[in-house]
């Protein structure tokens, strides 16, 4: 397959400003650009699946510009159904940084900032060099104005539409990109910007949007429990981002394996026909996290995310390490220490792991109750910190998948 009949068979391609893009993308030498606003300290997942356009652009010969963009970031992209809150300027300049320090890891591409050719442009320049070529019916008529006509729509947001357009024209001025590409929700700006080029400098500039990656209800993809999945793995842990990936639905985790790898066609073929036969091996969704892991964070972070997860099913915890404990018990009901030693009889229900001592007996005697790994019959056995892993946990399962957290 060529580039764009990839594009289309991974699904990547929604709408397309001009069908001859199809052979300027085929046949490589364009300058593009993606963009987002840094509205927070690390990208997330859904980032993650439209950026990794510039990879793919990028390796069939074409030079991909990522825009932070330090100025829209202060106005913000009007949303479906409210305004969105202001961010202070110190927090907009913080997060392009920590922005632009992931993509240049991830992506190795050039990473620009649209406040540096944005801040000194003043308010009469902006009307008359910019506003005078949007005619405000035009404006009114894009989805991502008309959505918010009813509720209402402030000038600023407004204006939005303008400043993404002279993102592009900059762009096509200064760094000769000829492209924008976006998710579909971008469409209107978009096409704003190539008709600001063609209106003010007479040429013509292409792009092409990319869906919306969602789970099967319509809703966004890239959130568990209502949390997004960062790419920071100080905001979520390559363990958890291997669950997420684990338990994703079904119905969508080839769709995930096209958006989301760089598998090939023949590769995602396979994976999906033995996903159909033997869904609950889930080797789909294995490789779909082991591709995305290794990407982000490396080999041995998915290593170490499976041997948290093996560790966890067998009950093996006592082969953890302390940090590895943290990430894989970030979300289990724990307790901070108060004594150093105690009966865990005592420990068990002055900890609210258990309603009772009768009840922490049987339990015990059971056999039901495991300290770091290890079953404990002993009713007069101590829990205590010189026993816990690295001195800092004692891991307590009861059962086999209620687990506890004692720290020191």
């Amino acid at each position: 397959m060529n580039i764009f009949e990839e594009l289309q068979w991974r699904g990547l391609i929604k709408d397309v400003s001009d069908p001859s893009l199809e052979e300027k993308l085929n046949k490589g030498g364009m300058k593009f650009y993606i963009g987002t606003d840094p509205t927070g300290d690390s990208l997330h997942i859904g980032h993650f699946s439209s950026f990794l356009i510039c990879k793919r652009l990028k390796d069939a010969g074409h030079y991909p510009i990522v825009l932070i963009g330090g100025a829209t970031g202060l106005i913000g992209d009007p949303k479906p159904d409210s305004e969105r809150p202001m961010v202070s300027k110190e927090t907009i300049l913080h997060n392009f940084d920590c922005l632009k320090e992931q993509l240049v890891n991830l992506f190795g591409c050039e990473v620009v900032n649209n406040y540096d050719w944005s801040k000194d442009i003043n308010f009469i320049d902006f009307l008359r060099d910019y506003g005078k070529y949007f005619n405000i019916n035009y404006m009114l008529n894009k989805d991502i104005v008309a959505r918010r006509i009813d509720q209402g729509i402030t000038y600023t947001e407004f204006s939005y539409m303008i400043m993404q357009a002279l993102d592009f024209l900059w762009l096509y001025e200064n760094k000769d990109v000829t492209m924008q590409v976006a998710g579909q929700d971008q469409w209107g700006n978009i096409t704003s910007g190539i008709e600001l080029i063609r209106k003010k400098l007479g040429k013509e500039a292409y792009a092409f949007t990319m869906p919306l990656l969602t789970k099967s209800d319509g809703s966004k993809f890239g959130k568990t429990n209502g949390k997004a999945i960062w790419l920071d793995s100080k905001k979520t842990s390559p363990y958890e981002m291997y669950q997420f990936f684990i338990n994703v639905e079904d119905a969508k985790v080839i769709d995930y394996l096209k958006f989301l790898t760089f598998l090939t066609k023949e590769q995602i073929e396979d994976l999906e026909a033995r996903h159909n036969a033997n869904p609950h091996l889930r080797e789909a969704h294995k490789a779909l996290a082991k591709e995305v892991i290794t990407f982000i964070h490396g080999e041995d972070a998915y290593n170490q995310a499976i041997k948290i997860s093996e560790a966890l099913f067998s009950g093996n915890v006592a082969s953890l390490t302390s940090s590895e404990i943290e990430m894989g018990f970030n979300d289990v009901p724990s307790v901070n220490a108060t004594v150093e030693e105690e009966n865990i009889v005592e420990c068990l229900v002055n900890n609210h792991f258990c309603q009772s001592k009768r009840e922490a007996r049987e339990f015990i005697t059971n056999g039901a109750i495991s300290i770091n790994g290890s079953q404990v019959r002993d009713l007069e056995y101590v829990v205590s910190k010189n026993k816990a892993i690295d001195n800092k946990f004692n891991v307590i399962r009861r059962g086999k998948k209620n687990y506890f957290l004692i720290r020191y």
